[in-house]
């Protein structure tokens, strides 16, 4: 059943999967109305995983609750609402028997124009690709602390790599999360927590949709790759891996010429 209200709860950690032996993990997706969120619900659900589903859209997160089944707990949620999340993170907690795993795929891209600076715009990209990160991953990295174990994965993005002219708060706001994740992992690696970033390339997306991006993958092949790198406890993953040379080159590209790029 989707709700939006959750009531205050305390954290059970040491709770037994509620689906019995057979549950390999309990795992919370925030971002998970379409895109790489719904694709790799799917994808851990088929796994075993029981799975917390998070997004705005109630009417696409009721159609993955029907095609998943009782294996799917859905909530609706909007990331810039952080005040709810430290009790609604307890509630799914709960819900779910425990938590393993809690992945963060929201994100917006709006179309910024070339001479456009709309500070309200570039707010609402980082209170939605970052501060929600922060947000959520606060709440896992203290359980998960005290719990000696879980993982922590968040969907960054190759346009953290450089300062590109095209959305310079996007690629800003990714940079940032990139920087949070890598010292959520320093900080908890002597606790036994593993801490993922995912830097995808093109990926088919609604989010980019008509960019006429070449070589995309699709949304179900990112989630693959995402669940084999939380799997192999992986600390940076590009997606596909090439875009680990592409990020190497754009990185080496002395700051006179990059600046006349039209990227």
């Amino acid at each position: 059943m989707t709700v939006t209200e959750s009531p205050a709860v305390v954290h059970s950690p040491g709770a037994p999967p509620p689906d019995g032996p057979l549950c390999k993990g309990r795992a919370i997706v925030i971002g998970a109305s379409s895109g790489i969120g719904a694709a790799l619900v799917r994808r851990l659900v088929a796994d075993g995983y029981r799975v917390a589903a998070l997004a705005r859209r109630g009417e696409r997160l009721a159609e993955l609750e029907q095609e998943l089944g009782e294996a799917a707990l859905t909530r609706v949620h909007d990331v810039t609402d952080r005040q709810v999340v430290p009790v609604l993170f307890e509630d799914l907690v709960r819900g779910l028997g425990g938590l393993d795993l809690l992945v963060y795929a929201a994100g917006i891209m709006p179309k910024v124009g070339p001479q456009e600076y709309d500070t309200e715009k570039d707010v609402a990209i980082l209170e939605t690709n970052l501060c929600g990160m922060i947000a959520w991953g606060n709440e896992a990295a203290r359980l998960f602390g005290s719990q000696r174990r879980g993982t922590i994965c968040g969907i960054s993005s190759i346009a953290g790599v450089r300062g590109r002219r095209g959305q310079p708060v996007y690629g800003t706001s990714k940079a940032a999360m990139d920087h949070y994740l890598e010292a959520l992992r320093n900080r908890l690696d002597e606790y036994g927590v593993h801490v993922v970033t995912i830097r995808p390339g093109f990926v088919e997306t609604e989010m980019t949709a008509g960019l006429g991006l070449r070589g995309a993958i699709s949304a179900d092949q990112a989630a693959r790759g995402i669940q084999r790198a939380i799997e192999r406890h992986a600390t940076v993953r590009y997606l596909p891996r090439r875009w680990w040379l592409v990020a190497q080159i754009v990185r080496s590209i002395p700051s006179f010429f990059f600046r006349r790029m039209s990227i």
